[in-house]
Parts: C-alpha cells; sequence; structure tokens
C-alpha cells in the first residue's frame, strides 16, 4: 500500500464498530482494573515464588505485619478497599470476582471482535507496523515529546510513529500478556496443565507478572488521555466519537464527556447496589458467569503437577478457625480413635467409616500447590483416600448430582460449615480425602482428622475438619442456596475452577 493509500485510509476516518470497540474497551478496562484492585486487597502481598511465606514478598500493599506471638490465619491480612477506587469496595472478594470474571468476559469478547474487524477490514494498516523504520521513527518522536514539541502528522494520521507502536502493543501484547498471566492462576488450568503454569515460574510469578501488566495499562492509560489533550482535545473526541477529526468538535466533546461521565457514575451505582443488596448482585452477575465457571470447574481433568519433596513449603498457610464444639473436642482428645466419617442422602449404601477403614479403602499420595481463593500457594504432600473409592462403596444414585461436605467448624453465622462440590469432580484423581499432610498425621489447623482435597478447585471447597458427607440432587434448598458457607456469607462462586 502506497503512501496516497495510507492517506485515503486515514480520510475514511473512525468507522462506526471501531469507535464502539473503543468505548466498551474502556468501560471495561475500568471495571476491570477497579475489581482487580478490590481480588488484590484479600492478599496484598505479591511473591516471586509459590510457597507465599511471611516477609519473603516483593511488595506489599498493607501496613499489617504477620504476628510472632500468636497462630494467625491468612484472612488476618485482608484489608478494607475504598469503594472510590475498587469495584465494590471494603472486604468483598467474592463481589469483587465476580465483576472481574463479568468484565473479563466482555473485555475478552470486545477484544476478539476488535480484532477480527480490523483484520478483515483493512483497518489494521494504520495500527500494525509493516516497517522496522516505525522504531528510529517512534524514539524521534519520543524525544519530540520530552523536548515539549509536538512532531509533525504522520502518513498514519492520526497517529504518530510512537503512538502506532504504543497501540498495537498494548492490543497484541500486553492484552494477550494479561489473559496468559490470568490464566495461568486458575488451579483448573494448572491442575491440568502445570507445564503452562511452571513456563511463567508459577501461580505467584503469575500473579506478580499480572501485577505489572496492570501497572502498564494503567501507565499506557495515562500517557494516552494526556497526548489526547496535548495533541488537540477537540479534534481527538471527533475522531473517536463522530468518526472524522472534521466533524463537530463541540458535539463530540459534549458527547464524549458524557460516556466518560456516564461510567463514573455507572461504577459508583454499581459498587453501591453490590454493597447495599450483596446477594442480588451475586445471583445477577452469576448469570453471566457461573455458566463459563462450570465449564471450567468441570471439563478440565488433572494431570501430575510434577512438585517433588525439595518443593515442600517450610511453612503451609492457615486459613480457617478450628472447631471449637465439644464433639470434636473429645474426638480430638481421644486422638480420633471414635472419629467415624457418615456418608448419607441420595445412596445406595449409607456408610460410617473410621479412619482406619478409609485408610484401608486405598491411598493416594500427590504434591500439590494448594491455590486459597486470596491469592497465595502452599506446596504439600498429601496422603489419603480417593473419592472414587467413597464412590465406589455407596453407590450415589442416579439423582445425585453434588456431594455437600459438612465439617465440624462453624461458619461466620455460628451454623455448621458446608461446601458442595459437583459429582464430576469426586470422580477426578484429584479429589480425594486427606489424613496426612508431609509424612504426618494431618495437623489440627489444616482439618484433622479428614478434610477433602479437590486439586482444581480453590482452597476454600475444601472442606476441613469433615463431619459427614451428603449426596443431593440440588445445592439450592440449603440455607442461602448459593452452594456452601463461604458462596452464602461471603458470596463466592460456587464453581472454583479459576
Amino acid at each position: 500500500m502506497n503512501v496516497a493509500s495510507h492517506l485515503f485510509l486515514a480520510d475514511l476516518g473512525f468507522p462506526l464498530w471501531l469507535r464502539a470497540a473503543h468505548w466498551i474497551n474502556f468501560i471495561f478496562m475500568g471495571l476491570l482494573i477497579r475489581s482487580g484492585i478490590q481480588i488484590l486487597s484479600s492478599y496484598p502481598r505479591l511473591y516471586w515464588n509459590d510457597h507465599s511465606q511471611p516477609g519473603t514478598e516483593w511488595a506489599r500493599f498493607t501496613k499489617k505485619s504477620i504476628p510472632t506471638d500468636k497462630p494467625w490465619i491468612t484472612l488476618d491480612q485482608e484489608v478494607v478497599a475504598p469503594s472510590w477506587l475498587a469495584q465494590p469496595g471494603e472486604k468483598h472478594l467474592g463481589l469483587g470476582r465476580h465483576w472481574h470474571f463479568f468484565s473479563i468476559l466482555f473485555w475478552v469478547l470486545n477484544g476478539v471482535v476488535y480484532v477480527i474487524l480490523l483484520l478483515a477490514t483493512g483497518e489494521w494498516r494504520r495500527l500494525i507496523p509493516t516497517s522496522w523504520s516505525i522504531v528510529p521513527d517512534a524514539l524521534h518522536t519520543f524525544v519530540t515529546y520530552l523536548t515539549f514539541h509536538l512532531p509533525p502528522a504522520s502518513a498514519f494520521h492520526p497517529y504518530d510513529p510512537l503512538q502506532q507502536l504504543a497501540y498495537a502493543g498494548v492490543v497484541f501484547l500486553l492484552g494477550p500478556f494479561l489473559i496468559v498471566t490470568g490464566a495461568a492462576q486458575s488451579p483448573a488450568v494448572g491442575a491440568r496443565w502445570p507445564g503452562f503454569v511452571r513456563l511463567l515460574g508459577g501461580k505467584q510469578f503469575a500473579r506478580s507478572l499480572h501485577f505489572l501488566g496492570l501497572l502498564a495499562f494503567i501507565a499506557f492509560l495515562i500517557v494516552h488521555l494526556s497526548l489526547v489533550v496535548i495533541t488537540g482535545f477537540g479534534k481527538n473526541m471527533a475522531a473517536i466519537v463522530l468518526g472524522s477529526q472534521d466533524a463537530n468538535q463541540g458535539l463530540a466533546v459534549v458527547i464524549g464527556l458524557s460516556i466518560i461521565a456516564a461510567t463514573v457514575i455507572g461504577y459508583g451505582v454499581t459498587s453501591r447496589a453490590s454493597l447495599v443488596n450483596p446477594r442480588r448482585m451475586q445471583r445477577a452477575l452469576g448469570v453471566v458467569i457461573h455458566p463459563v465457571m462450570r465449564v471450567v470447574a468441570t471439563k478440565m481433568q488433572p494431570t501430575t503437577q510434577g512438585f517433588t519433596k525439595q518443593d515442600l513449603t517450610a511453612q503451609f498457610l492457615v486459613n480457617g478457625e478450628p472447631p471449637t464444639s465439644n464433639s470434636y473436642a473429645q474426638l480430638l482428645a481421644e486422638n480420633f480413635r471414635g472419629y467415624q466419617l457418615e456418608v448419607n442422602g441420595l445412596v445406595e449404601q449409607p456408610l460410617s467409616l473410621s479412619l482406619v477403614t478409609l485408610a484401608a479403602m486405598g491411598s493416594t499420595e500427590q504434591i500439590t500447590r494448594h491455590e486459597c481463593i486470596q491469592g497465595w500457594t502452599s506446596i504439600g504432600a498429601w496422603q489419603g483416600v480417593p473419592m472414587t473409592a467413597i464412590l465406589a462403596a455407596c453407590h450415589p444414585t442416579a439423582e445425585a448430582r453434588y456431594a455437600i461436605f459438612w465439617s465440624y467448624s462453624d461458619d461466620t453465622e455460628g451454623l455448621p460449615f458446608y461446601e458442595s462440590i459437583d459429582l464430576s469432580i469426586l470422580k477426578e484423581p484429584g479429589t480425594y480425602l486427606a489424613y496426612a499432610l508431609n509424612d504426618a498425621p494431618l495437623p489440627v489447623p489444616h482439618g484433622a482428622p479428614l478434610r477433602l482435597r479437590a486439586e482444581t478447585q480453590l482452597g476454600f471447597k475444601m472442606v476441613k475438619w469433615i463431619k459427614s458427607i451428603e449426596f443431593v440432587t440440588d445445592y439450592r434448598p440449603i440455607r442461602g442456596g448459593q452452594g456452601g458457607s463461604r458462596e452464602d456469607e461471603k458470596f463466592y462462586d460456587q464453581s472454583a475452577g479459576i
């Protein structure tokens, strides 16, 4: 394509689909940034290794220190996120994740449509560099800006070489980089393709890279908005709102600022609505994200993660308070000799199993990375009985779709803690009832005498201090109807593969 053709392409201005994609991207990038800050506030420490050991973080965004004079749980590290900065604000990790995944779906869809149309219509020629000369030209343009001068208009007007290189980098490098580093933080993805996560340095390395990608995006937005103003706010708004710099600039400015104002107000309104009626917002966002989450949670079969005993975390982190009931205290006092796991509900053969009986039903040993919903990780060597052995012994009926794991511990409302697990997940080789950790009986803080391990799921689904397992058709009639104590009270999603 010659220079005359370039100029002709520029004369066409911005087509409607490109302008729409720009504003849609603006809306959902803001939601992603805000909800990402909300997620980070739950465990505001970043690491370069998967052990998340206190004091080894390379960055932290809290003044809270790790107590050394008493036991602590990782939830103590959560900080309050202001609603003007985070979506929705306060201590709302569950709804922050709902907003994040809701926004991801539309952001990615918008990006895919944008790239397809970019390639199909020839608009890519204005964005994607076709000559290495763009590099020295961009450097020259950068120096021009540094000396407080404006570069001459280029053949790719309204993009100068630096803008063109930056936009191409954001669309085809930074955007995919954030998608890849985000996917690497999914326990389902990590269990199914552990090599992919190792390629990125592990879960915590990917989490840190994801954060640095966020900073890069914020830096780009600041520079981009500054140049929009410096190089002519009216004409730039006319181009991106009405499609041409020759359009009515006053009208374009009014429309553009109205879109920005409506978006900012929308952030405030949706945050407020999330805080005032979190259950309604959980259900509304769940209509969009839950079907996708279920696919991720139930369709990825785990493989060996490839860890060895040299990879074990020295101090496996803890979340959740041990049970305080008299029944549990009595079991603990007798070293769980009288413990019986009750298996009932929609089964052909109800069971009552001692630890000795469970150990005789089969054994699996797995060294895996535990992934807490807060963001921290630890690596441990687990030994337990495969859930497939329990299923073979109790024979769930055809109506059974979920298993409800009931705990000796209580939730934040003082009711027995519970979580639901899809039957298909129970059939995976990475799902088992652990009774040992790192070649020793399971410690009380980690769920003694028995805890669930489901390696494609986030940690809150792996119920500790298990009292019984109940097979049901539907979890919705149980208490809050969301599928578990964390879902009912903290508004997490029932499907926890990402």
